[in-house]
């Protein structure tokens, strides 16, 4: 009889009829769970690029760790050479803490905030607006620094806006002045009035009176101020200017000077008088506010009473408009009366914010 076939494997279909018999069966294989996993590349795909195989795990407690790949230092053993943290970097100027100047924990000098440079220019440690070797006191001289006299070795020096010192042993020369602008002198000095002539009273422009200069002469040293208005001393080196005689407060009797009137209708006085100078020397002009200096072109016109000083050489005219104004008086025409400066270029006028 013949032998019995063989049985086939544990598959799902039947051999075809004539197959050779098979092996053996293999042994089961593991289960997929209890397996090792095999890190392998995977092949490339069809058309595109190698996909990175991914990061290998961390190995159990106890083992070795793998390599690190080439060209990558070995990290060190462990417990040994901890890594520090990673410092912040440094932050850029002006910003973060600042650092402390020398001397830190120092009580600053008076008058100084801490941590707070000297300006340019000016010594370290010396408050502002007291001069440098002056002594330094808490009470009412330290509080008065600011306001001691300038010690100058000029003729004329001005103390701030609207004081002004002339030192009378400087040049030996006489000061004429507008009598009663004497505020202070010091050393031995003499005034007298000046004389009595036309040369010597200078009508104002405003009230009609008289301007008297008195004449100091003497060693020492005068102030001179009036009614707190800004002074402004003007040096002459040879040229000539033409000052309105309700702005002259003091000038070196070196200058020449003479007496213009300019009439006109309508001119408060009847008339505006003005004090031509001219030589080597210095006046003293007052201005009620700061002035403005313009140059004279054909269409300069200036007020009358606004009007301060002009060049010599300017050629002035008498200018009347009649305005209408809304508040005037029946009666009352709004006359204005202007003065129309004509020069050469070169010529200017000097205008104050204010009207006598």
């Amino acid at each position: 009889a013949p032998a019995p076939a063989p049985q086939p494997a544990a598959q799902g279909f039947a051999p075809p009829p004539g197959a050779t018999p098979t092996p053996a069966p293999a042994p089961p294989a593991p289960p997929v769970h209890s397996a090792p996993t095999i890190v392998a590349p995977m092949s490339t795909p069809p058309g595109g690029f190698p996909v990175p195989p991914p990061a290998p795990a961390p190995a159990p407690y106890g083992q070795p760790g793998q390599q690190p790949p080439y060209g990558q230092p070995a990290p060190p053993p462990p417990g040994y050479g901890q890594p520090q943290a990673p410092q912040a970097p440094a932050p850029p100027p002006g910003y973060g803490p600042p650092t402390p100047p020398p001397g830190y924990g120092q009580q600053p000098p008076p008058g100084q905030v801490p941590h707070q440079q000297a300006p340019y220019g000016a010594p370290q440690g010396v408050p502002q607006g007291v001069p440098q070797g002056a002594p330094q006191s808490p009470g009412v001289l330290g509080a008065l620094q600011q306001f001691k006299e300038t010690p100058t070795g000029q003729r004329w020096t001005q103390q701030n806006k609207k004081l002004v010192r002339a030192d009378l042993g400087i040049g030996g020369q006489a000061v004429l002045a507008r009598q009663g602008s004497m505020v202070l002198y010091q050393g031995k000095v003499d005034f007298s009035y000046k004389g009595a002539g036309f040369s010597g009273r200078v009508v104002g422009n405003a009230t009609g009176q008289e301007m008297q200069l008195m004449r100091c002469t003497g060693q020492g040293q005068v102030f001179f101020a009036e009614n707190s208005t800004m002074l402004h001393p003007i040096e002459l080196q040879g040229d000539a200017v033409c000052v309105s005689a309700e702005n002259v407060l003091a000038f070196d009797e070196t200058l020449q000077y003479e007496v213009r009137r300019i009439e006109g209708h309508g001119i408060p006085g009847g008339a505006l008088f003005t004090m031509q100078f001219q030589g080597t020397g210095t006046i003293v002009v007052k201005t009620h506010g700061t002035p403005v200096v313009l140059p004279v072109t054909p269409t300069t016109f200036a007020d009358c009473n606004a009007v301060v000083a002009w060049s010599a050489a300017s050629q002035v005219v008498v200018s009347s408009q009649v305005r209408m104004r809304r508040n005037s008086y029946p009666g009352d025409t709004g006359e204005s009366v202007n003065l129309q400066f004509r020069g050469a270029p070169g010529n200017f006028i000097v205008v104050q914010p204010y009207e006598i």
